[in-house]
């Protein structure tokens, strides 16, 4: 690029490469390749592995079942007659945190749909700086991956004096995490050690770079931890969801399969005169799950659904 071009030009150029390398990975992963390997008579048959990511979520192997690009989702349409039935739970992971913490101010705040706006009324009302949907979003997220600098550092003692248990939860199991030690879920399962050359990592401070270093994987092994016990409580929430939906769709005789699996995400092909049946069979099992996995507790986890006939419709 010519040093003093004017910007209008230097957009005219970077613009198409922009769109190309986007286009490019969309091609890639998606494309022809993908359709011969992937889809068979019209239909995505994705390998799901049942508790294949660490912490108990599922994973995919192959096919990029749980990356499907918001560019593409419109290739998701239910066969005529049927409809699609799309349900999102809200904010699971801050809401499980107030389960796991017995934090009762964020359960309060758990209670409306939104969790971050409710964070940030409750801030407006204490002359907070943390009176902002954005600040609360970031903070809370913050306090779950272990993200202490920017703007998630910044609010992160604000955080502490509105919901000083959950912020402690995490930290407590970060510190565990950082001494090589085993933390757990909810229900029990526990956390793997790290490997042997973690501890060797560990034992050689006998230098500043070696100290350095023992320090960084220490830090790093107490972020895998934090998190552990909070995303694997809401995976096996998410697992009882899923069998509580599957036990409603049978139950009530209901033409509905369930299509789509993504996390806290589930997508039931269902007969079109069905749609309102299926989506009330996905709500109550959001509440069942909860009382299955955590007993009667004083959070909600609020399910949005949409009836659509395109996945890119789904909001």
């Amino acid at each position: 690029m010519v040093a003093g071009q004017p910007d209008a030009r230097r957009q005219e150029i970077v613009a198409p490469v922009l769109e190309y390398k986007k286009l490019s990975r969309i091609f890639s992963a998606t494309g022809w390749h993908w359709l011969d390997i992937w889809v068979t008579n019209g239909r995505f048959h994705p390998e799901y592995v049942v508790g294949g990511v660490v912490t108990g979520r599922w994973a995919a192997r192959g096919g990029g079942a749980l990356q499907i690009p918001k560019f593409i989702r419109d290739a998701v349409r239910a066969d005529p007659g049927r409809t699609l039935v799309v349900a999102d739970a809200a904010q699971l992971e801050p809401r499980v945190l107030a389960i796991l913490a017995r934090d009762d101010a964020l359960a309060q705040a758990s209670r409306d749909r939104d969790l971050y706006e409710s964070i940030a009324q409750q801030g407006q009302e204490r002359g907070s700086e943390l009176k902002e949907r954005p600040h609360a979003k970031v903070a809370l997220l913050g306090a779950m991956y272990g993200a202490t600098q920017g703007a998630a550092g910044r609010f992160m003692p604000h955080l502490t004096r509105m919901f000083p248990r959950a912020v402690g939860y995490v930290e407590h199991a970060a510190r565990v995490g950082e001494r090589g030690e085993q933390v757990c879920t909810y229900l029990g399962r526990w956390s793997p050690l790290p490997e042997p050359e973690w501890f060797e990592i560990q034992r050689a401070t006998e230098t500043a770079a070696g100290e350095r270093r023992a320090t960084q994987a220490a830090r790093t092994h107490g972020r895998f931890s934090r998190n552990f016990v909070v995303q694997g409580s809401a995976a096996e929430w998410a697992l009882a969801w899923l069998g509580h939906i599957r036990q409603g769709l049978h139950r009530q005789g209901l033409d509905a399969h369930l299509v789509f699996f993504l996390h806290d995400e589930v997508m039931v092909h269902c007969a079109q005169e069905q749609a309102e049946q299926v989506k009330q069979v996905v709500l109550d099992a959001a509440d069942q799950a909860v009382r299955t996995v955590f007993g009667r507790v004083p959070v909600e986890v609020p399910v949005a659904t949409s009836v659509v006939t395109s996945y890119a419709d789904a909001k």
